[in-house]
Protein backbone atom coordinates (compact mmCIF):
# COMPACT_ATOMS: atom_id res chain seq x y z
CA UNK A 1 0.00 0.00 0.00
CA UNK A 2 1.51 3.09 -1.04
CA UNK A 3 0.22 5.51 1.33
CA UNK A 4 1.64 8.80 0.00
CA UNK A 5 -0.49 7.97 -3.14
CA UNK A 6 -3.91 8.57 -1.74
CA UNK A 7 -6.50 11.14 -3.30
CA UNK A 8 -6.94 14.33 -0.43
CA UNK A 9 -9.60 16.08 -0.12
CA UNK A 10 -8.42 18.29 -3.04
CA UNK A 11 -8.73 15.58 -5.68
CA UNK A 12 -12.57 16.10 -5.36
CA UNK A 13 -15.38 17.46 -7.01
CA UNK A 14 -17.23 18.60 -3.56
CA UNK A 15 -19.22 22.10 -5.15
CA UNK A 16 -22.95 21.41 -4.74
CA UNK A 17 -21.96 17.16 -2.89
CA UNK A 18 -22.83 15.61 0.41
CA UNK A 19 -19.94 15.46 1.65
CA UNK A 20 -19.44 12.49 4.60
CA UNK A 21 -16.57 13.53 7.27
CA UNK A 22 -15.20 11.04 9.69
CA UNK A 23 -13.46 12.93 12.17
CA UNK A 24 -11.89 12.63 15.28
CA UNK A 25 -13.95 13.87 17.70
CA UNK A 26 -13.26 12.05 20.70
CA UNK A 27 -12.26 14.71 22.89
CA UNK A 28 -12.17 14.91 26.89
CA UNK A 29 -15.19 15.46 28.39
CA UNK A 30 -16.17 16.09 32.09
CA UNK A 31 -19.62 16.55 33.25
CA UNK A 32 -20.79 17.11 30.11
CA UNK A 33 -18.03 19.94 29.69
CA UNK A 34 -15.26 19.72 26.86
CA UNK A 35 -11.83 20.20 28.56
CA UNK A 36 -9.78 20.32 25.33
CA UNK A 37 -10.69 21.07 22.31
CA UNK A 38 -7.63 20.36 21.06
CA UNK A 39 -9.33 17.42 18.51
CA UNK A 40 -11.82 19.44 16.73
CA UNK A 41 -9.01 22.38 15.95
CA UNK A 42 -7.30 19.76 14.24
CA UNK A 43 -10.24 19.08 12.48
CA UNK A 44 -10.77 22.52 10.79
CA UNK A 45 -8.96 22.74 8.16
CA UNK A 46 -10.65 19.50 6.43
CA UNK A 47 -13.93 21.59 7.07
CA UNK A 48 -13.48 24.77 6.38
CA UNK A 49 -11.76 23.53 2.66
CA UNK A 50 -15.37 22.02 2.22
CA UNK A 51 -17.29 25.39 3.63
CA UNK A 52 -15.13 27.51 1.12
CA UNK A 53 -15.71 25.02 -1.71
CA UNK A 54 -19.52 24.97 -1.78
CA UNK A 55 -19.71 21.38 -0.16
CA UNK A 56 -22.72 20.34 1.99
CA UNK A 57 -20.51 18.85 5.22
CA UNK A 58 -22.32 15.82 6.79
CA UNK A 59 -19.37 15.38 10.13
CA UNK A 60 -19.34 12.10 11.98
CA UNK A 61 -17.17 10.82 14.63
CA UNK A 62 -17.71 8.49 17.99
CA UNK A 63 -17.19 10.01 21.57
CA UNK A 64 -15.74 7.58 24.08
CA UNK A 65 -17.55 4.09 24.67
CA UNK A 66 -20.93 3.66 24.75
CA UNK A 67 -22.27 0.43 24.75
CA UNK A 68 -24.10 0.50 21.05
CA UNK A 69 -27.26 2.36 21.89
CA UNK A 70 -28.25 5.49 22.82
CA UNK A 71 -26.40 7.65 26.43
CA UNK A 72 -27.08 11.08 26.91
CA UNK A 73 -23.19 10.86 28.56
CA UNK A 74 -22.13 10.45 24.79
CA UNK A 75 -24.14 12.96 22.84
CA UNK A 76 -22.09 15.10 20.27
CA UNK A 77 -24.16 17.52 20.94
CA UNK A 78 -21.67 19.44 23.20
CA UNK A 79 -19.26 19.04 19.85
CA UNK A 80 -21.66 20.71 17.68
CA UNK A 81 -21.70 23.54 20.24
CA UNK A 82 -18.04 24.08 20.37
CA UNK A 83 -17.89 23.68 16.42
CA UNK A 84 -20.12 26.39 16.00
CA UNK A 85 -18.42 28.47 18.04
CA UNK A 86 -15.25 27.90 16.04
CA UNK A 87 -16.70 27.97 12.70
CA UNK A 88 -18.44 31.05 13.24
CA UNK A 89 -21.71 29.29 11.93
CA UNK A 90 -24.20 27.00 13.00
CA UNK A 91 -23.59 22.94 13.15
CA UNK A 92 -27.09 21.43 12.72
CA UNK A 93 -27.20 18.22 15.46
CA UNK A 94 -29.18 15.29 14.51
CA UNK A 95 -30.88 13.18 16.68
CA UNK A 96 -29.67 10.09 15.53
CA UNK A 97 -26.99 8.15 13.65
CA UNK A 98 -28.71 7.20 10.06
CA UNK A 99 -31.51 7.82 11.10
CA UNK A 100 -34.89 9.73 10.42
CA UNK A 101 -33.54 12.89 11.61
CA UNK A 102 -29.91 12.38 9.88
CA UNK A 103 -31.98 11.83 6.53
CA UNK A 104 -33.75 14.86 7.01
CA UNK A 105 -31.15 17.36 7.84
CA UNK A 106 -29.14 15.83 5.22
CA UNK A 107 -31.65 15.95 2.56
CA UNK A 108 -32.38 19.76 3.62
CA UNK A 109 -28.34 21.16 3.61
CA UNK A 110 -27.30 23.94 1.61
CA UNK A 111 -24.46 24.71 -0.05
CA UNK A 112 -21.76 25.15 2.61
CA UNK A 113 -23.68 24.32 5.45
CA UNK A 114 -22.86 21.67 8.24
CA UNK A 115 -24.43 19.36 10.07
CA UNK A 116 -23.16 16.46 12.94
CA UNK A 117 -24.21 13.10 13.22
CA UNK A 118 -24.66 11.59 16.72
CA UNK A 119 -21.96 9.57 17.92
CA UNK A 120 -21.07 6.75 15.59
CA UNK A 121 -20.94 4.40 18.58
CA UNK A 122 -24.99 4.35 19.15
CA UNK A 123 -25.23 1.97 16.45
CA UNK A 124 -23.74 -1.36 17.57
CA UNK A 125 -22.67 -2.53 14.12
CA UNK A 126 -20.06 0.33 13.89
CA UNK A 127 -17.19 -1.38 15.77
CA UNK A 128 -18.38 -4.69 13.86
CA UNK A 129 -17.73 -2.74 10.20
CA UNK A 130 -21.31 -4.09 9.60
CA UNK A 131 -22.53 -3.65 5.81
CA UNK A 132 -26.10 -2.63 6.59
CA UNK A 133 -24.75 0.32 8.32
CA UNK A 134 -21.87 0.98 6.10
CA UNK A 135 -24.67 1.56 3.41
CA UNK A 136 -26.47 3.49 5.36
CA UNK A 137 -23.68 5.94 6.35
CA UNK A 138 -23.29 6.09 2.01
CA UNK A 139 -26.91 6.72 1.66
CA UNK A 140 -26.40 10.27 3.31
CA UNK A 141 -24.06 11.61 1.19
CA UNK A 142 -22.42 11.40 -2.26
CA UNK A 143 -18.25 11.54 -1.46
CA UNK A 144 -16.46 10.37 1.63
CA UNK A 145 -14.04 11.82 3.31
CA UNK A 146 -11.95 10.34 6.20
CA UNK A 147 -9.78 13.00 8.38
CA UNK A 148 -9.67 10.80 11.71
CA UNK A 149 -6.01 9.11 12.13
CA UNK A 150 -6.62 8.30 15.67
CA UNK A 151 -9.25 6.17 14.54
CA UNK A 152 -7.49 4.89 11.39
CA UNK A 153 -6.34 1.33 13.00
CA UNK A 154 -10.08 0.30 13.18
CA UNK A 155 -12.23 -1.06 10.67
CA UNK A 156 -15.57 0.26 11.39
CA UNK A 157 -18.08 1.27 9.81
CA UNK A 158 -17.80 4.80 9.69
CA UNK A 159 -14.38 4.76 8.69
CA UNK A 160 -13.23 1.98 6.48
CA UNK A 161 -17.01 -0.09 5.46
CA UNK A 162 -18.17 3.18 3.81
CA UNK A 163 -15.52 3.79 1.70
CA UNK A 164 -16.22 0.52 -0.56
CA UNK A 165 -19.72 2.78 -1.73
CA UNK A 166 -18.87 6.19 -1.99
CA UNK A 167 -15.67 7.93 -3.71
CA UNK A 168 -13.38 8.54 -0.97
CA UNK A 169 -10.28 10.97 -0.19
CA UNK A 170 -8.09 11.89 3.06
CA UNK A 171 -8.82 15.37 4.54
CA UNK A 172 -6.00 17.63 5.84
CA UNK A 173 -5.06 15.99 9.15
CA UNK A 174 -4.71 12.26 7.54
CA UNK A 175 -2.76 14.42 4.61
CA UNK A 176 0.34 15.44 7.13
CA UNK A 177 0.45 12.14 9.22
CA UNK A 178 0.87 9.90 5.64
CA UNK A 179 3.36 12.54 4.51
CA UNK A 180 5.37 13.07 7.66
CA UNK A 181 5.48 9.53 8.76
CA UNK A 182 5.40 8.14 5.65
CA UNK A 183 8.13 9.59 4.50
CA UNK A 184 10.33 9.47 7.26
CA UNK A 185 10.02 5.74 6.49
CA UNK A 186 10.20 5.28 3.26
CA UNK A 187 13.01 8.48 2.54
CA UNK A 188 14.36 9.93 6.00
CA UNK A 189 16.68 12.67 6.04
CA UNK A 190 19.75 10.78 7.60
CA UNK A 191 21.27 9.65 10.63
CA UNK A 192 17.62 8.21 10.78
CA UNK A 193 17.12 8.10 14.90
CA UNK A 194 14.07 6.31 16.52
CA UNK A 195 13.57 6.50 20.27
CA UNK A 196 10.78 4.20 21.80
CA UNK A 197 10.01 4.19 25.53
CA UNK A 198 6.44 2.77 27.45
CA UNK A 199 6.42 -0.16 29.48
CA UNK A 200 6.42 -2.75 27.66
CA UNK A 201 8.59 -4.60 25.00
CA UNK A 202 5.78 -6.70 23.80
CA UNK A 203 4.28 -3.84 22.67
CA UNK A 204 7.14 -2.24 20.18
CA UNK A 205 8.84 -6.35 18.93
CA UNK A 206 6.54 -5.55 15.38
CA UNK A 207 7.70 -1.62 15.41
CA UNK A 208 11.65 -2.40 16.45
CA UNK A 209 11.53 -5.25 13.88
CA UNK A 210 10.55 -2.94 11.23
CA UNK A 211 12.31 -0.02 12.16
CA UNK A 212 15.36 -1.97 12.65
CA UNK A 213 15.51 -2.37 8.18
CA UNK A 214 15.68 1.38 8.33
CA UNK A 215 17.34 3.63 11.44
CA UNK A 216 20.77 4.24 11.81
CA UNK A 217 20.05 4.58 15.82
CA UNK A 218 17.52 2.91 17.45
CA UNK A 219 17.14 4.11 21.52
CA UNK A 220 15.66 2.20 23.97
CA UNK A 221 14.37 3.79 27.13
CA UNK A 222 11.39 3.34 29.46
CA UNK A 223 10.04 0.13 31.27
CA UNK A 224 10.97 -2.00 28.39
CA UNK A 225 14.42 -1.25 28.56
CA UNK A 226 14.91 -3.89 31.55
CA UNK A 227 14.08 -7.33 29.59
CA UNK A 228 17.15 -6.11 27.18
CA UNK A 229 19.48 -5.40 30.79
CA UNK A 230 18.02 -8.96 31.42
CA UNK A 231 18.83 -10.06 28.29
CA UNK A 232 22.78 -9.29 28.68
CA UNK A 233 23.00 -11.10 31.99
CA UNK A 234 22.38 -8.06 34.43
CA UNK A 235 19.93 -8.39 37.35
CA UNK A 236 17.12 -5.66 37.55
CA UNK A 237 15.94 -5.95 40.95
CA UNK A 238 12.17 -5.41 41.05
CA UNK A 239 12.00 -3.50 37.82
CA UNK A 240 9.57 -4.10 35.23
CA UNK A 241 10.54 -7.15 33.24
CA UNK A 242 9.17 -9.45 30.34
CA UNK A 243 10.63 -12.56 31.26
CA UNK A 244 9.12 -14.26 28.17
CA UNK A 245 10.61 -11.57 26.08
CA UNK A 246 14.08 -11.96 26.70
CA UNK A 247 15.36 -14.37 23.97
CA UNK A 248 13.52 -11.38 21.91
CA UNK A 249 15.58 -9.06 23.36
CA UNK A 250 18.60 -10.64 22.36
CA UNK A 251 17.58 -11.29 19.41
CA UNK A 252 16.76 -7.68 18.45
CA UNK A 253 20.34 -6.65 19.76
CA UNK A 254 22.01 -9.27 17.53
CA UNK A 255 20.27 -8.13 15.10
CA UNK A 256 21.10 -4.60 15.08
CA UNK A 257 25.01 -5.52 15.20
CA UNK A 258 24.12 -7.74 11.96
CA UNK A 259 22.72 -4.39 10.47
CA UNK A 260 25.15 -2.04 11.61
CA UNK A 261 22.44 -0.10 13.76
CA UNK A 262 23.88 1.97 16.89
CA UNK A 263 21.43 0.21 19.81
CA UNK A 264 21.45 2.35 23.05
CA UNK A 265 19.69 1.51 26.26
CA UNK A 266 20.20 2.76 29.49
CA UNK A 267 23.69 2.95 30.83
CA UNK A 268 22.45 4.10 34.30
CA UNK A 269 18.78 4.75 36.02
CA UNK A 270 17.42 6.13 38.90
CA UNK A 271 15.62 3.65 40.54
CA UNK A 272 13.10 3.15 43.64
CA UNK A 273 12.09 1.25 46.56
CA UNK A 274 8.82 1.07 45.37
CA UNK A 275 6.45 2.20 42.40
CA UNK A 276 5.04 5.38 44.22
CA UNK A 277 5.68 9.33 43.41
CA UNK A 278 7.27 9.81 46.42
CA UNK A 279 9.58 6.96 47.13
CA UNK A 280 13.40 6.81 47.93
CA UNK A 281 15.19 6.87 45.12
CA UNK A 282 18.93 6.57 43.49
CA UNK A 283 20.90 6.54 40.91
CA UNK A 284 22.82 3.10 39.93
CA UNK A 285 25.02 1.51 36.77
CA UNK A 286 22.53 -0.63 34.83
CA UNK A 287 24.74 -3.36 35.55
CA UNK A 288 24.30 -2.61 39.00
CA UNK A 289 20.66 -2.62 40.09
CA UNK A 290 20.38 -3.82 43.56
CA UNK A 291 17.59 -6.16 44.68
CA UNK A 292 14.23 -4.69 46.08
CA UNK A 293 15.31 -1.99 43.75
CA UNK A 294 13.15 -1.00 40.49
CA UNK A 295 14.10 1.46 37.92
CA UNK A 296 11.64 4.37 37.11
CA UNK A 297 13.42 6.19 35.24
CA UNK A 298 17.01 6.59 32.93
CA UNK A 299 19.93 8.49 34.96
CA UNK A 300 22.09 11.40 34.39
CA UNK A 301 24.91 9.69 31.92
CA UNK A 302 22.12 8.27 29.77
CA UNK A 303 20.46 11.40 29.02
CA UNK A 304 23.75 12.72 28.34
CA UNK A 305 24.20 9.16 26.37
CA UNK A 306 20.69 9.76 24.51
CA UNK A 307 20.90 13.47 24.17
CA UNK A 308 24.25 12.98 21.95
CA UNK A 309 22.90 10.17 19.46
CA UNK A 310 20.51 12.52 18.90
CA UNK A 311 22.04 15.98 18.27
CA UNK A 312 23.47 15.20 14.73
CA UNK A 313 19.97 13.41 13.59
CA UNK A 314 18.27 14.59 10.29
CA UNK A 315 14.94 12.71 10.98
CA UNK A 316 13.85 11.52 14.63
CA UNK A 317 10.89 9.45 15.44
CA UNK A 318 9.82 9.18 19.05
CA UNK A 319 7.66 6.98 20.27
CA UNK A 320 7.29 6.59 24.74
CA UNK A 321 8.38 8.17 27.79
CA UNK A 322 12.04 7.29 28.82
CA UNK A 323 10.39 6.65 32.88
CA UNK A 324 7.60 6.87 34.86
CA UNK A 325 7.36 10.84 33.48
CA UNK A 326 4.23 11.80 35.10
CA UNK A 327 5.66 11.71 38.55
CA UNK A 328 8.37 15.05 38.74
CA UNK A 329 10.59 12.68 40.61
CA UNK A 330 11.02 10.44 37.94
CA UNK A 331 10.34 12.42 34.74
CA UNK A 332 14.04 14.10 34.04
CA UNK A 333 14.76 11.58 31.31
CA UNK A 334 11.92 12.26 29.07
CA UNK A 335 12.74 15.63 29.53
CA UNK A 336 16.05 15.46 28.78
CA UNK A 337 15.23 13.65 25.47
CA UNK A 338 12.38 16.01 25.06
CA UNK A 339 14.50 19.12 24.67
CA UNK A 340 17.34 16.89 23.02
CA UNK A 341 15.07 16.73 20.20
CA UNK A 342 13.43 20.15 19.94
CA UNK A 343 17.37 21.20 19.68
CA UNK A 344 18.32 18.86 17.48
CA UNK A 345 17.10 20.73 14.22
CA UNK A 346 16.16 17.29 12.73
CA UNK A 347 12.12 16.43 11.15
CA UNK A 348 11.33 15.39 14.34
CA UNK A 349 7.88 13.11 14.72
CA UNK A 350 6.60 12.36 17.78
CA UNK A 351 3.85 9.27 18.14
CA UNK A 352 0.95 9.60 20.37
CA UNK A 353 0.21 9.60 23.50
CA UNK A 354 2.39 9.85 26.50
CA UNK A 355 5.49 11.46 24.69
CA UNK A 356 3.42 13.55 22.94
CA UNK A 357 1.79 14.77 26.62
CA UNK A 358 6.01 15.23 27.73
CA UNK A 359 6.37 17.99 24.58
CA UNK A 360 3.30 19.67 25.46
CA UNK A 361 3.72 20.32 29.00
CA UNK A 362 7.04 21.30 28.20
CA UNK A 363 5.91 23.89 25.75
CA UNK A 364 8.12 22.32 22.86
CA UNK A 365 5.10 22.11 20.74
CA UNK A 366 6.36 24.75 18.34
CA UNK A 367 9.76 23.15 18.07
CA UNK A 368 8.70 19.45 16.80
CA UNK A 369 7.97 18.97 12.95
CA UNK A 370 4.98 17.25 13.74
CA UNK A 371 2.90 15.64 16.37
CA UNK A 372 0.46 12.64 15.78
CA UNK A 373 -2.88 13.17 16.93
CA UNK A 374 -3.02 8.82 16.75
CA UNK A 375 -1.35 6.86 19.24
CA UNK A 376 -2.18 3.43 18.52
CA UNK A 377 -2.66 4.23 15.33
CA UNK A 378 0.72 5.98 14.80
CA UNK A 379 2.48 2.38 16.39
CA UNK A 380 0.23 0.48 13.75
CA UNK A 381 1.80 2.76 11.08
CA UNK A 382 5.47 2.68 12.46
CA UNK A 383 4.81 -1.45 12.75
CA UNK A 384 4.38 -1.36 8.71
CA UNK A 385 1.18 -2.45 9.39
CA UNK A 386 -1.98 -1.54 7.09
CA UNK A 387 -4.29 1.04 8.54
CA UNK A 388 -7.68 -0.25 7.13
CA UNK A 389 -8.89 3.46 7.35
CA UNK A 390 -6.45 4.68 5.21
CA UNK A 391 -6.00 1.56 3.07
CA UNK A 392 -9.71 1.90 2.21
CA UNK A 393 -9.41 5.47 0.52
CA UNK A 394 -9.18 5.50 -2.97
CA UNK A 395 -5.34 5.68 -4.92
CA UNK A 396 -4.94 8.90 -7.39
Amino acid sequence: MNVLNKKTVEDLDVAGKRVLVRCDFNVKMEGGVITSDKRIVASLPTIEYLIKNNARVILCSHLGRPKGAFDPEFSMAPVAARLSELLGKEVKMAKDVVGESASALAASLKDGEVMLLENVRFEPGETKNDEELSKKFAALAELYVNDAFGSAHRAHSSTAGVAAYLPSACGYLIRKELDFMGNALENPKRPFVAILGGAKVSDKIGVITNLMEKVDTLIVGGGMAYTFFAALGDTVGTSLCETERIEDAKNMMEEAKKKGVNFLIPIDNKVGLAYAADTEAKIVDSDNIPDGWMGLDIGPKTQKLFADAIKGAGTVIWNGPMGVSEWDNFAAGTIAVATAVADSGAISIVGGGDSAAAVKKLGFEKKMSHISTGGGASLEFLEGKELPGIAAINDK
